[in-house]
């Protein structure tokens, strides 16, 4: 089998690890990308590489055990590739920051009945995970004439997520993202996660 056994790659932030201050500092955004995103992606590569190895050599393996693994590792990557990418340093958004512009705006309005209430939502949704997950916006177009967004409540990083939802806003509250910063005051972190929210970026997956 002639496979790239590398699928998964660690991408280049779109800033600098200090350009998320004050509210990520550079020593835990550097830890979550180098170490933790990292190693979701190695791992995803590696499981991949000892499914294809065995397809090989034509041997059985533990495919309840692996594909959890697996399922657990890519979700890993994809939702920090997207958290890497909806946010921008404070100084680089424009006026409309703090707030979704454009057609994403308007059906945050529709949807939900205002801004206010969506914020209100989604952080009540992250601070409420148990353990290690995610906070999700994201858009369903097959739910009603113009599809509808929806707030979902991930554990880990692939618990209670379900198929066809296109993740438009993703926030990690696993204890890593926000720790060494504001200890275990996760509503804290959420509260000033909102600063850096790159809500250009938003509506254009929301476009897409």
């Amino acid at each position: 089998m002639n496979i790239n056994k590398d699928l998964y790659n660690l991408p280049k932030l779109p800033y600098g690890y200090k350009d998320l201050e004050p509210y990520m500092s550079e020593e835990v955004l550097t830890l979550h990308h180098t170490k933790h995103h990292a190693a979701y992606v190695n791992a995803a590569n590696a499981l991949l590489e000892k499914i294809w190895d065995a397809r090989e050599k034509d041997v059985e393996l533990d495919y309840k055990s692996i594909l959890k693994s697996l399922s657990f590792n890519v979700a890993g990557h994809i939702l920090h590739e997207t958290f890497w990418k909806i946010m921008a340093p404070a100084s680089a958004l424009r006026a409309s920051a703090g707030k979704p512009v454009g057609e994403l705006a308007e059906k945050i309005n529709k949807d939900f009945g205002s801004f206010e209430r969506f914020k209100i939502e989604f952080s009540e949704t992250a601070k409420s995970v148990e353990g290690s997950g995610w906070a999700i916006l994201a858009f369903h177009k097959e739910h009603g004439d113009n599809g509808a967004l929806s707030i979902i409540q991930v554990e880990k990083h692939n618990v209670n997520f379900y198929p066809e939802q296109k993740i438009l806003l993703c926030l990690d509250v696993w204890e890593h993202a926000y720790y060494l910063d504001y200890k275990n005051d996760r509503a804290k972190f959420i509260e000033n996660w909102w600063n850096i929210v790159n809500w250009e970026e938003v509506n254009k997956r929301f476009q897409s």
